[in-house]
């Protein structure tokens, strides 16, 4: 009877955080939400450099490029996530703000505050993104962090003519899952 209570409420927190992935960043106008995604991106890349020096060169040299950042729960057998970042288009010059959301089922515990930095070595792979945004994929990681204390396995992988890094700021998390991770346009910030 309390493991039915006790899934009946991770139910009920799972759902309600799938619901609230469809949000926006929050309050601010237009141009302090932009101003806020761009000062993310900037952090994460001055880490991305500080980590993989290569990795600044790689990204100039591409068709473009993407940060998001991502907050993600994985309790016991569902995992759910939502974030916001922008993609840097580099022959135009031109940003599109978006929006994600992922959601898993697999075994693990925890929650973590991540970024993901998307290099784009083509157009048409930086466009088919931009337009369907989808990702399905597996997913184990470990991550005791907090700021400059603790640790995490971090990630490089590559999905055709794009290269992705992660990078976990906080969090502790154990988990093993398979998702998938809608990105789309914010139709407010664009």
């Amino acid at each position: 009877m309390k493991f039915k209570y006790f899934l009946s409420k991770i139910t009920l927190a799972f759902t309600a955080l799938v619901l609230s992935a469809c949000a926006s960043m929050g309050d601010g106008t237009v141009a302090e939400k932009r101003q806020a995604i761009l000062d993310m991106q900037q952090n994460a890349l001055t880490r991305l450099y500080s980590e993989k020096p290569d990795t600044r060169g790689q990204i100039r040299d591409a068709a473009g490029y993407a940060v998001f950042t991502n907050a993600n729960i994985n309790v016991i057998f569902f995992a759910a996530g939502t974030g916001y970042g922008v993609v840097n288009n580099n022959v135009t010059g031109a940003k599109t703000y978006m929006n994600m959301a992922e959601g898993g089922v697999g075994l693990g515990l925890g929650a973590k505050d991540y970024r993901i930095v998307m290099v784009f070595h083509t157009q048409d792979a930086m466009r088919y993104f931009i337009e369907n945004g989808w990702t399905v994929g597996g997913n184990a990681d470990v991550a005791a962090k907090a700021g400059n204390k603790g640790a995490s396995a971090e990630g490089e992988g590559y999905v055709g003519d794009i290269t992705v890094y992660t990078m976990t700021e906080s969090g502790l998390a154990l988990q093993a899952t398979v998702k998938g991770t809608k990105f789309w346009k914010d139709k407010n910030l664009n």
